[in-house]
């Protein structure tokens, strides 16, 4: 029998992505990501939930997302369902289900340069690089 474990994405981040490295050097960024759902009730009105999901994101993915992304970025993430367990202060276990990103495209035209320039030397002569989509390394 086959299996898939895939989800698909689309939201805003709840806050800046959180970058991290493993001890061997591996970058790893956990992202907020809020999701909207829109309907319409049986008496006509509008109705929205909103869920929140905690997403991780590895290596090169990891680093860009903390370089390009802010809180309320709008991102697509292409992933997977992730169970997490440890033992809570209570030494109960615990677990929750996050996702783990294994493509992120940023959706908002602003995330196409660094989020931080670098310091002015004089007020307006930086003028930002271009960045050509193209070598954002995902």
């Amino acid at each position: 029998m086959a299996n898939l474990n895939k989800v698909l994405l689309l939201g805003r981040l709840t806050r800046d992505p959180e970058l991290r490295y493993t001890a061997n050097k591996t970058a790893v960024a956990t992202l907020g990501l809020a999701v909207n759902r829109t309907w319409k009730a049986q008496d006509g009105g509008k109705q929205e939930e909103t869920t929140f999901v905690d997403v991780t994101a590895w290596a090169a993915t990891a680093e860009a997302a903390q370089k390009y992304l802010r809180k309320g970025s709008q991102v697509f993430i292409e992933g997977r369902l992730t169970l997490q367990r440890w033992d809570g202060p209570d030494n109960k276990p615990r677990s929750k289900i996050t996702v783990t990103a294994e493509n992120i495209q940023f959706l908002d035209q602003a995330t196409t340069r660094p989020a931080a320039a670098p310091p002015q030397e004089e007020p307006g002569a930086y003028e930002p690089p271009e960045i050509d989509p193209g070598e954002i390394p995902f």
